[in-house]
């Protein structure tokens, strides 16, 4: 990757929390693609083919229509030279739509290597890397990401994952469920899987998986006796009177969220969870409980 800019270099990195992808960043993203187009990077996968012999440059109508196939929101023109006339508030892409458009061009890049020209059709031959192809674009991605403050980040695998609240950021790389117990420990993956998903609806579907998870760490110790099981935990974490009692308040506040609020149920009359911002609160708050008496086992 290169060197950061001078900026980042005096006042660090900007704080990536914004999570709507807006029209600089979009116009940024496009034409980093149309480029790669223009330089044909993609045409390992959509190749137009030399009458005689091998790969001479890009079929730009097949990536075309690839692109619409998979992501049916984007009117990909099968011109790329009218793309600049795309970034435009009115025309542009939701977040998802583009992020998957990320994905895709990840899948299907590769480094281009001219080879032998052909005089005859004015053209060199081409062989590709795509393992460097990637690398270079993930650099490109990122650095669009980080300098316009985005809460995402494209991983060598081409998956696109949220970045969670600095709070959260490192407990959530490094944490490794290991509890004893696989049916706890599939609830916390799945909830940590489903938190980082850049996709809202599925970002709240974590908050059930954890507080499942939490409902099944408190019987842990004595499953025929929740409130002695917690207890035993609690006990496990500090043995101060004062900061046993919050830890106390703090478990069964976290017990009445889950059971009033629709995170484990849905039945009319539970309390709906907002926007984005709620659903980072909750799993921020009970997650913080979980890893604390996750140390103590």
């Amino acid at each position: 990757m290169s060197s950061p800019y001078f900026s980042d270099q005096e006042r660090g990195p900007r704080p990536r929390v914004k999570e709507e992808i807006e029209i600089d960043a979009w116009g940024g993203i496009l034409i980093l693609i149309q480029n790669l187009v223009r330089t044909d990077a993609f045409a390992a996968e959509f190749a137009d083919k030399c009458p005689d012999r091998g790969i001479s440059g890009t079929d730009r109508r097949a990536m075309a229509f690839a692109i619409r196939a998979e992501i049916p929101e984007l009117d990909w023109p099968e011109d790329m030279n009218y793309l600049t006339y795309r970034v435009d508030p009115a025309t542009k892409p939701s977040t998802l739509a583009i992020l998957d458009l990320v994905q895709f061009c990840h899948l299907k890049v590769a480094k281009p290597i001219q080879e032998d020209y052909h005089p005859f059709f004015g053209h060199h031959h081409l062989r590709f890397d795509p393992a460097e192809g990637r690398q270079d674009f993930r650099d490109s991605i990122e650095r669009i990401f980080a300098r316009n403050e985005l809460a995402y980040e494209l991983r060598e695998n081409g998956q696109i994952v949220r970045l969670a609240p600095p709070v959260l950021r490192e407990a959530l790389r490094s944490a490794t469920f290991q509890t004893g117990d696989p049916h706890l420990d599939n609830l916390l993956e799945a909830a940590r899987t489903k938190y980082l998903d850049p996709a809202p609806l599925i970002r709240r579907e974590s908050l059930e998986k954890l507080w499942d998870a939490w409902e099944r760490l408190k019987t842990l110790q004595d499953p025929s006796d929740k409130k002695k099981s917690i207890g035993i935990l609690l006990d496990r974490v500090s043995a101060e009177p004062k900061f046993r009692a919050r830890l106390e308040t703090e478990a069964r506040e976290l017990t009445e969220i889950g059971n009033n609020f629709m995170i484990r149920h849905t039945e009319v009359g539970k309390t709906a969870i907002a926007d984005s911002q709620q659903v980072d609160y909750l799993f921020q708050r009970l997650f913080g409980l979980i890893y604390l008496l996750l140390r103590s086992l």
